[in-house]
């Protein structure tokens, strides 16, 4: 396995709201001529957790970061659904705690002036994360 120092959260800029899943991103980036799609994993509008590249690959989703990090993408572009935010807490925290990885936004790395995913990942994180994984973020 990679070793994996970021957690890197975004969204896919689709409508609020309507549905689309891991296999429209894997034919989007398909036709930019990409090897499919470059997040880890998708989280859809109901709250589903899609996979995407296997966690053991490099991703295509935050130039210079690919290398040691997981992508997730939210499906919308900066309304998200109750379901959406508990299945990325439940997510994010159980990939925190495994890897030790600093939880993040891609405009935190973005090159070109990104907002993506257009809410403060670090406040949230800082508000939603369980007293156990703040542990870990605070010794690490």
């Amino acid at each position: 396995m990679r070793k994996i120092t970021e957690i890197i959260i975004h969204c896919a800029d689709t409508p609020n709201g309507k549905e689309f899943h891991n296999t429209d991103i894997d034919r989007w980036h398909t036709e930019r001529g990409w090897t499919g799609i470059g997040y880890h994993w998708v989280i859809t509008v109901d709250g589903v957790v899609e996979p995407g590249r296997k966690p053991e690959q490099i991703g295509a989703h935050a130039e210079g970061h690919n290398k040691d990090s997981f992508g997730i993408c939210m499906i919308g572009r900066d309304k998200f659904t109750p379901t959406q935010w508990n299945s990325l807490k439940i997510l994010v925290q159980a990939l925190a705690k495994e890897f030790d990885a600093k939880v993040i936004g891609h405009y935190q790395v973005d090159r070109h002036g990104k907002t993506c995913p257009n809410f403060d990942v670090a406040e949230w994180w800082k508000n939603d994360c369980t007293p156990e994984v703040k542990n870990i973020l605070e010794v690490s």
